[in-house]
């Protein structure tokens, strides 16, 4: 192994402020930069920062006050390599955080070391659902790319004047879009400021395997902070770590050596089944024909001691089972997880693409779930979150005719399954608090389903061509307990679909659910032959739907269902998601 170091100054930085109702920034402020430098660098470089506080106008009061932060106020800003000190202090209103937070921003700080590795980042933007996005983009006019997107960190800390220690690195929701790195961030109850950082950072130890016992050799002696770099070939499948374990600041990471030719892990009953990991991410690996699952990682049965913290990135998953209750990913007791960017294609035909059981604080972004179209007969399913799942994120992915249901909302699952444990008393649900967003469905029995949940929304996705109904709302699970499917939201999508493929006007409810509960608003609907018939049979009346309007898309028969530029109907749909 190999230490690897990379030192990359800041490059085109900007400090955020924000408070309510002032609007100028102090110029002591500026020197903040250079303590900072000294507090998070040690050894691992930073291509840009980002000092953002939130809260209440009394918070920033004090900190402006004799700089409680203790970064000293009489140092400057670093020069532009000339020399020339490159201060500019100015104000924007673009966005507005929380309650009546403006956003003050000043650009400052050029330096001429490592300028191809900079970051800029941009005023953070609020979230409807509450927080704030964090965006972080190339100091030049060029966009991100996604070798550079897993060296790019965001830190944060409650003091610019703690230790290096106190600054934690946020393994929250993150994308690509558009060339931007987006993250969001949510401040916990009672915290009324925070700063954060942005990083480039580099692998701290390396390891290059070209076999399957190269590749268990490494995992063995895995420490926090190792990259395990798979050469290009087929590995036999069937590996099982248990017990791999990075950090918060130094995840353990198994990827390709060459993403343009990554590894092939052939067959095995799992593919590659993880057990009890924490801070271990997966990326660019080829993972076919399992028999079981394609991926499976799991808490070893305990769901006090989870797995968690782990990533899986681009990814592809094929040809798994072919038949019978196999998924692509099987996550069981799973924690703070995300999956982006992977293709999963040709799973079980009783199965899911992505199969959660009892798993908490998670993102599915950017994926690609394509399978037969004779699945939508058998049962599959494309995304399903069950066993007491909570707090998980689907979001601007494409379901190929994913199966039976698109996203499970919910399910079946036996009792003794559930993570956490079922108690005896208070109530009970296969699933909560779960959002579908900004995704694009072609074909399905039921893009969605909401089967036991208590509390979801599905907003801003775009449905082509269902092949029965566009919703199901139904109970599988009926122990004492548990709650009647409910309070499900179904706003802003785009539904479009045959009269020969629409039953019970385009959405099914099952026995044993509480439809009355349910919301619906701002939908659009388009009967492709029968523009007439548009209007769905709903459970409860829509505000403010679209009916008998058709979009225009960029391509449909080929499958590119984005709306073009002068579609009426652009205000809803994936297109539209915020």
């Amino acid at each position: 192994m190999g230490a690897c170091g990379r030192e990359a100054w800041l490059v085109g930085t900007f400090l955020v402020w924000l408070v309510g109702g002032m609007n100028e920034i102090p110029a002591g402020w500026l020197g903040w930069s250079a303590a900072i430098r000294r507090q998070v660098s040690y050894g691992r470089g930073i291509a840009g920062w980002l000092v953002m506080l939130f809260g209440s106008h009394a918070g920033a009061g004090a900190m402006s006050a004799g700089h409680g932060s203790g970064i000293p106020g009489g140092e400057t800003p670093p020069s532009t390599a000339g020399g020339t000190p490159a201060a500019t202090v100015g104000r924007t209103s673009a966005a507005t955080v929380g309650r009546t937070s403006a956003v003050t921003e000043a650009g400052f700080m050029k330096s001429g070391r490592s300028a191809a590795s900079g970051l800029r980042l941009l005023p953070p933007i609020a979230l409807t659902e509450g927080g704030f996005g964090i965006r972080v983009a190339n100091a030049d006019a060029g966009p991100l790319t996604l070798d550079r997107l897993d060296r790019i960190e965001v830190l944060s800390a409650m003091d610019l004047g703690g230790l290096p220690g106190a600054w934690r690195v946020l393994n929250g929701p993150r994308e690509l879009t558009n060339g931007l790195l987006r993250m969001e961030h949510v401040p916990a109850a009672g915290v009324s400021r925070g700063f954060f950082i942005a990083r480039e950072t580099s692998a701290v130890a390396e390891v290059t395997v070209r076999d399957a016992a190269g590749l268990r050799a490494a995992v063995a002696a895995a420490q926090p902070g190792t990259w395990i770099r798979m050469a290009p070939g087929t590995y036999p499948g069937g590996f099982s770590f248990a017990n791999l374990r990075g950090t918060m600041e130094q995840p353990v990471v198994i990827a390709a050596a060459d993403p343009a030719n990554p590894p092939v892990i052939e067959g095995g009953a799992n593919g590659i089944q993880l057990t009890d990991p924490a801070f271990v991410e997966l990326r660019d690996l080829v993972i076919r024909g399992a028999t079981g699952n394609g991926l499976n990682i799991d808490d070893g049965g305990s769901f006090a001691t989870p797995a968690r913290e782990v990533v899986l990135r681009r990814l592809r998953i094929v040809d798994v089972g072919p038949t019978g209750n196999r998924d692509g990913i099987k996550l069981s007791g799973v924690v703070a997880f995300r999956v982006e960017g992977c293709t999963v294609e040709r799973w079980g035909t009783g199965g899911s693409g992505v199969d959660m059981v009892g798993c908490h604080d998670g993102l599915i972004v950017n994926n690609v779930f394509r399978h037969l179209p004779s699945t939508a007969s058998e049962g599959a399913n494309g995304v399903q979150t069950k066993g007491g799942s909570r707090n998980v994120v689907i979001r601007r992915n494409r379901f190929e005719h994913a199966g039976s249901r698109g996203v499970n909302i919910g399910g079946s699952t036996g009792l003794t399954f559930f993570r956490p444990p079922l108690e005896a008393t208070g109530e009970h649900w296969e699933a909560k608090d779960i959002r579908v967003e900004g995704n694009t469905f072609l074909g399905t029995a039921a893009p969605i389903a909401f089967v036991g949940v208590d509390g979801a929304e599905v907003r801003f996705n775009t449905i082509y061509r269902p092949e029965r109904w566009a919703i199901r709302v139904l109970q599988e699970t009926t122990a004492p307990g548990f709650v009647p499917s409910r309070n499900g939201r179904f706003t802003d999508n785009l539904v479009v679909f045959h009269s020969s493929q629409w039953s019970s006007g385009g959405v099914n409810v099952g026995a044993g659910t509480a439809p009355a509960t349910f919301h619906f608003a701002r939908n659009g609907w388009y009967c492709l032959d029968q523009p007439a018939r548009s209007r769905p049979t709903l459970p409860t009346a829509e505000s403010g739907g679209t009916y008998g309007v058709s979009p225009l898309w960029v391509d449909a028969d080929a499958g590119d269902l984005r709306q073009a530029e002068a579609s009426p109907l652009r205000q809803v749909g994936a297109d539209a998601l915020p």
